[in-house]
């Protein structure tokens, strides 16, 4: 076993391998979804088993190597952040669905809100794990962070039926002030030339819309899609990375644990929104997660200042984690309330 560790606290093998599976997991994602056209279920389902299994593939490499408290310590991570996942690609479908977003084209959508998000947690991990250094008290600062997250969500369960308005949001505004909008789809292009859309205009049923006077390259709603998607992903990322940080404080665990989570996430989407009827549940999950996330942190940094000595092991994190988002699970299969023929019925 190598003994010179790298500047985040491991050898070099530890981090060649965890990039070099990050690599081979994104480029088998992009060749293998990279059409027009809607994922199955029975696709997503495999797909999601796969990310599944080659993060636990990770997870026995450090179980040899480093030993049973770190791979705990990944998979605990790992799971927090998949669970905390699910409410993010809700909100994606609401965003979806209100730009009338074809089924086809999510995927396309979905690869570079994970591209973004693979970037922004790296970002914001490096920042996080670095403030610790600052003392116990930035533990209590995120403590309150993932606490009133947990708070915000509470408050509003139940009460999401008014559909949000994304044309107000920040991403949309700005990108709209950068290039003019289209406002229909053109295939799955991103941009369209002005001499493209001066012929569109033409067709008849374009008759009465009109170009922006000044623009070359006029944006699609597939790009502003992106950009709602992208910034919501980077706010969400305040919450799960503290949370994420209260497992573990050393940054290659924190950012292999959400980068194996992040990476399933595309094919996780599509398995979601055709369950989302059965999971009406499956939030009180994470809100409880969150508030236990939020307990442990307090803990961590009352026990440095104070010196109580309660603690909360690694091993145990993981059976909470595991527990709750169990029962969830069980909890929208026996007490959803919903019938399959009442499911059905509202797709």
């Amino acid at each position: 076993m190598e003994t010179t560790n790298t500047a985040i606290g491991f050898p070099p093998m530890t981090l060649a391998v965890f990039i070099s599976l990050a690599i081979i997991a994104l480029a088998i994602d992009l060749l293998t979804h990279n059409k027009d056209k809607p994922v199955t279920l029975k696709n997503a389902t495999i797909w999601s088993i796969f990310w599944v299994a080659i993060s636990f593939v990770f997870a026995g490499f450090l179980y040899v190597n480093h030993g049973p408290e770190v791979a705990s310590l990944f998979v605990t991570g790992y799971a927090l952040e998949k669970v905390l996942s699910v409410d993010n690609l809700f909100v994606f479908m609401a965003i979806f669905s209100w730009f009338k977003i074809p089924d086809g084209l999510r995927h396309r959508v979905l690869y570079w809100g994970i591209i973004g998000a693979i970037v922004f947690r790296g970002i914001f991990v490096m920042i996080g794990t670095s403030l610790l250094a600052l003392g116990p008290w930035v533990e209590i600062v995120f403590s309150v962070i993932v606490a009133w997250t947990a708070f915000m969500m509470l408050r509003s369960d139940g009460n999401d039926d008014e559909e949000e308005d994304y044309s107000e949001h920040l991403a949309y505004r700005a990108a709209s002030k950068l290039f003019p909008a289209w406002p229909k789809l053109y295939g799955h292009r991103f941009f369209v030339k002005r001499s493209e859309l001066e012929i569109e205009l033409k067709k008849p049923e374009n008759k009465g819309m009109t170009l922006a006077e000044k623009g070359v390259w006029f944006s699609t709603p597939l790009f502003l899609c992106v950009c709602v998607v992208e910034l919501s992903d980077v706010l969400f990322a305040f919450d799960s990375v503290p949370a994420v940080i209260a497992v573990s404080k050393e940054p290659l665990i924190v950012y292999s644990a959400m980068m194996f989570a992040i990476l399933g996430l595309r094919t996780m989407y599509f398995v979601l929104e055709a369950l989302k009827q059965y999971l009406v549940h499956l939030e009180k999950s994470v809100i409880v997660l969150l508030f236990f996330i939020a307990g442990k942190l307090a803990l961590n940094a009352t026990n440095h200042l104070f010196h109580h000595g309660y603690t909360i092991s690694p091993n145990t994190s993981l059976g909470i984690v595991m527990i709750v988002l169990a029962a969830g699970v069980v909890a929208s299969v026996f007490f959803s309330g919903t019938t399959k023929d009442e499911a059905t019925q509202n797709t």
